[in-house]
């Protein structure tokens, strides 16, 4: 059974996809409400699963008037892919930021499921997350590597 964060995480997937804009605009408090769960939880959700790095902008007014506003960034062309990996990556990065980065790659159809779960494997294994800086050193190399690979041969 999945828990609240990913009911409401598809919750808002499903809204931003009937979306002709890409855009939705909804208050905290309502989402919280229909979810009977604590405005803070969706606090997490938002922060937790819809990052840059996974491809969204969110944007927030508290108050009164508050509203959340999450927009999805398509990524269209190979340019966009090569910006992503070298200023998103850069010399390092974090576990969640990887994972994040290649799940958003493969719900944008630039990697398959197979090239994701192969990617996804490998960070976990070849650079665990221990805290050691090597780690988020050697994890940007590996993603660098693997996305240019996967690059050259889409061509």
């Amino acid at each position: 059974m999945a828990n609240i964060s990913d009911i409401i995480e598809q919750y808002i997937k499903a809204r931003l996809g009937r979306s002709n804009s890409g855009a939705i605009v909804f208050r905290r408090s309502e989402l919280a409400e229909k979810f009977s769960c604590v405005p803070s939880q969706i606090n997490y959700v938002l922060s937790t699963r819809f990052s840059s790095n996974r491809g969204y902008i969110v944007e927030t007014r508290r108050g009164g008037g508050g509203f959340i506003r999450i927009i999805r960034i398509p990524l269209e062309e190979s340019e966009d892919l090569l910006d992503l990996v070298y200023e998103k990556i850069g010399d390092q990065i974090g576990m969640n930021e990887a994972i994040g980065l290649i799940r958003h790659l493969f719900e944008e159809d630039i990697i398959t499921r197979r090239e994701a779960h192969l990617m996804e494997t490998v960070i976990e294994v070849a650079a665990p997350d221990h805290g050691h800086p090597e780690a988020r050193r050697n994890r940007a190399v590996l993603l660098k590597s693997m996305l240019m690979v996967l690059l050259r041969h889409k061509k």
